[in-house]
C-alpha cells in the first residue's frame, strides 16, 4: 500500500478532486501554503495500492496543470524610490510524494 502526497494549486483542487473521486480514489484535502510566490495550496492525501499508483498520477498530472502568471516585483533605484514592475512566473502543476506504508487501519 502506498500513500501519495500531491501538493497542488488550490486553482487545481475541485478539478482533481472530482476525477480522483469519479476513479473511486478517497481524497483528503488538506490547506497548505508555501513555494515561491508563498501562494495557497492544497495537499492530498490519497492511500492507494500499489498497482493504482500510477494511474492516481496520470489523474493528479491531467489536472494540475502549469501555466504563467505575472507578479510584482520590486527594484530600487537610490534610496528613495522604489519601482514596482510585473514578471511573468511559472506556477501550478503538482509536486507528489509517494510514501509506503507500513500498516493500515480503518476503524
Amino acid at each position: 500500500m502506498k500513500l501519495i502526497l500531491a501538493i497542488i494549486s488550490n486553482d487545481d483542487t475541485k478539478a482533481c478532486t472530482s476525477a480522483l473521486n469519479k476513479a473511486s480514489y478517497h481524497v483528503t484535502r488538506l490547506a497548505t501554503t508555501g513555494g515561491f510566490l508563498s501562494s495557497g495550496n492544497t495537499t492530498l492525501l490519497i492511500g492507494c495500492e500499489d498497482e493504482k499508483v500510477e494511474h492516481a498520477i496520470e489523474i493528479i498530472g491531467s489536472e494540475s496543470k502549469r501555466r504563467k502568471e505575472a507578479v510584482p516585483a520590486s527594484m530600487s533605484m537610490d534610496m528613495s524610490s522604489l519601482v514596482s514592475y510585473p514578471i511573468e512566473v511559472e506556477i501550478g502543476g503538482a509536486t507528489i510524494f509517494i510514501l509506503n506504508v507500513e500498516n493500515f487501519i480503518k476503524l
